[in-house]
């Protein structure tokens, strides 16, 4: 019974991987970018026994020839070849177990894909209030942007010569006489 959950989330982890970076992907194959990945992020690849040249020549020699992809089945070959290389001392069956418990429930990591940076340098070209010029114009006194009133002269159909001063006062003008 214990072995049937293993396998189940050995499949788990295959699918997760098999679907990581790719909109189209249906779970049931792996490419050999995803396959490095699941290799390296289950620490399979150790750096000294296996490296993640083995893991592709793994790869290439498990799938079928015209094939730019890896079954299931062919997974579980892959692990079967590159079992005995990560755990020397082991037998090839407890080698494959540990293999197996390195993977089960798994999942891939997005550590340190894109960070932020955050400098005094991106801090002072991004702080509003010390724009000038027509730059100062594009941000309200939160800093918030004016949208396209701030990036746009937008025309005002008022009958008045733009910034003039004593506009909407001709009505007022005209009853005072």
């Amino acid at each position: 019974m214990a072995a049937s959950t293993d396998l189940e989330q050995l499949m788990s982890s295959f699918k997760k991987f098999a679907i990581h970076g790719d909109t189209k992907a249906t779970g049931k194959e792996m490419n050999g970018k995803n396959w490095a990945k699941l290799c390296k992020d289950c620490k399979i690849i150790d750096g000294k026994n296996v490296t993640g040249t083995d893991v592709d020549i793994v790869f290439t020699k498990v799938k079928a020839k015209t094939s730019r992809v890896i079954t299931y089945e062919e997974f579980q070959r892959a692990l079967e070849e590159l079992a005995p290389k990560r755990f020397k001392g082991q037998s090839k069956e407890e080698a494959l177990t540990s293999v197996y418990k390195l993977i089960e429930g798994k999942e891939p990591t997005n550590v340190g894909v894109t960070k932020m940076a955050k400098t005094a340098a991106v801090d002072r070209l991004t702080d509003t209030t010390k724009y000038t010029g027509s730059h100062k114009e594009r941000f309200d006194e939160s800093g918030k942007g004016r949208g396209k009133g701030g990036r746009e002269e937008l025309v005002e159909k008022t009958g008045y010569v733009g910034s003039y001063k004593n506009a909407g006062t001709y009505e007022e003008k005209t009853k005072a006489k």
